[in-house]
């Protein structure tokens, strides 16, 4: 047998003649909605009381959750099981509850209210530090009148009952707590009831139940302010009783047992498919976000619980590109302004990468970072498909994008492209990413930072693949000095000659090349390079951002 235990404030209890007739009274207790008195323990120092155990919980609980639908049937029939203990009690030698609340109204697997923590008030009695003022909120179901008595009498009175019993009603009505809607501090209201205003203050009820404008006006009736005016719990019972006979619950006890239990049901059983379905729906948006940081195959590995070990790719092909002018530009821009101009920007190459099989690996700041040919192999595809990426990117930026808070400004992208063997795999458990390793990757660096704005800047290990393809037109650019590497030829990616590429008849802007001392270092003068007259477009957040036809230079 399940019970609940309640611990009390006592360190000893005194067994005297007057509580062992106090717990006489309540073994004598027996009502479908009183919840059962089992024994109570006296001996220092777990000082409790045992009642039945009601596996539901609480009024109050089930009133505050709104996963539970109340309707008018489910309403009339929890009221009526508080109206039917109270009137019991009254009519018992107990006389009275003094501290009915919803948290004190308990709910059993069958959907039967039982009142507790009735009765024994030498044992539930305060110490004497404890006053009125120990608890504000325990007093928001604290009849006026009582307020008002410096000592509160354990016992309560009938109509203190009645008082409470019409803030319960108000829960049921707001399905929050009391005095919700009155958006005060509990002590506030305490004052604000205790004094003898006109009209009486008492909770705001903006909702009511749908169909039971009567529980309006029984709520009122029970909370005036003179206790002679409120009906007791055999007048309120004749209400209830019509209340319950409207909303068509059934006579038979047994009846309206399973009634409640198949409504409960019901309802359950939405609850369940409403919660499968937000399951599912985040369960979708956590793959999508771990899918964003890491390949899919990575993710999928990961979400099986199985380790991911680095891979070796014998030939990938990767891009590097970053912002000329970068830095100048964020220092005549706000923080703010830099984030947006680079959200835009990024926008648009997020988008214009899905077309190609490619794999965005990270970005820091202005430098953009892509590769083809991991996690998934394609063969010796990578090349072109990059080609093709950088080729697009570049228009992208040179024809169609416009910084928000400089219109004017001309942004020129720079990129260097690298193909070669590369090592992947994730690094770190905390905010865990998927990294390339080996010296391809900072070759493919030393491509974009020894570029030119507005120009694709490849290698010779770029150019043989390209050149396999036969789709596209490279430029030698001659011999560069590349840090650790020497004095190797490279090249500019030029354009492509596929038909199928609707940008592919607009020529990259004409650079005139830059002497080979600069090369290593040696000062002149820069080269100019010609604006590109084309026509101004808004910025397109969500589409490839491409133009519908060549400028017109």
């Amino acid at each position: 047998m399940l019970v609940t235990v309640a611990a009390l404030p006592k360190r000893t209890i005194d067994i005297s003649r007057q509580l062992l007739l106090e717990m006489k009274q309540m073994r004598d207790i027996r009502h479908d909605n009183l919840n059962q008195f089992i024994g109570a323990c006296v001996g220092p120092p777990n000082v409790c009381i045992v009642m039945q155990y009601c596996s539901r919980g609480s009024l109050q609980d089930i009133l505050e959750n709104d996963d539970v639908k109340l309707d008018l049937v489910f309403i009339a029939s929890l009221l009526s099981d508080i109206v039917k203990g109270m009137e019991y009690l009254h009519n018992s030698d107990i006389r009275s509850h003094g501290n009915l609340k919803s948290s004190n109204c308990l709910v059993d697997s069958r959907w039967v209210l039982k009142i507790t923590d009735y009765g024994l008030p030498l044992l539930r009695s305060r110490s004497k530090k404890s006053t009125i003022e120990t608890n504000w909120r325990d007093l928001l179901w604290v009849a006026p009148e009582i307020l008002r008595i410096p000592s509160r009498p354990p016992k309560g009175t009938h109509k203190g009952d009645v008082y409470s019993f019409s803030i319960i009603l108000q829960e049921f009505h707001t399905r929050d707590g009391p005095y919700s809607a009155n958006y005060m501090e509990p002590k506030a209201i305490i004052e604000k009831v205790r004094k003898s205003e006109f009209p009486p203050y008492r909770p705001i009820v903006a909702n009511l139940i749908d169909g039971a404008e009567e529980l309006r006006d029984l709520m009122k009736q029970c909370w005036a302010e003179d206790p002679d005016l409120r009906p007791d719990f055999t007048e309120i019972k004749k209400t209830v009783r019509r209340i319950v006979d409207k909303s068509g619950m059934k006579k038979n006890i047994f009846d309206n047992m399973v009634n409640m239990m198949e409504i409960y049901a019901d309802n359950l059983e939405n609850l369940v498919a409403q919660r499968t379905d937000q399951l599912v729906d985040e369960k979708r948006k956590t793959d999508a976000l771990l899918e964003s940081i890491l390949p899919r195959p990575v993710a999928e590995q990961l979400k099986k619980g199985k380790a991911v070990e680095a891979e070796s790719f014998n030939e990938v092909t990767i891009y590097f590109s970053d912002i000329v002018g970068f830095t100048s530009l964020s220092a005549e821009s706000t923080p703010m302004q830099v984030v947006t101009f680079l959200n835009d920007l990024y926008t648009i190459f997020d988008d214009i990468i899905q077309e190609y099989d490619v794999y965005k690996v990270e970005t820091i700041g202005d430098a953009y970072m892509v590769a083809s040919g991991l996690p998934i192999r394609n063969g010796r595809r990578h090349a072109g498909e990059i080609a093709k990426m950088a080729l697009h990117l570049v228009d992208a930026v040179s024809h169609n994008f416009i910084v928000r808070h400089k219109p004017e400004y001309k942004l020129q992208l720079r990129v260097g492209c690298h193909t070669g063997p590369v090592v992947a795999g994730v690094v770190g458990n905390t905010m865990a990413r998927y990294c390339l390793f080996g010296d391809t990757v900072n070759t493919a660096s030393r491509m974009e930072s020894n570029g030119e704005p507005l120009r694709i800047h490849i290698s010779q290990q770029t150019k043989d693949v390209l050149d396999e393809l036969g789709t596209f037109v490279v430029k030698s650019r001659g011999k560069v000095h590349l840090k650790g590497k020497g004095t190797v030829e490279t090249f500019w990616l030029v354009s492509t000659v596929d038909k199928n590429e609707s940008w592919h008849t607009r020529a990259l802007p004409t650079i005139e090349p830059a002497p080979l001392m600069n090369l290593f270092g040696t000062p002149h003068s820069s080269p100019q390079f010609p604006r590109v007259n084309s026509i101004k477009r808004s910025i397109r957040a969500r589409t490839h951002g491409r133009s519908n036809g060549p400028s017109q230079s």
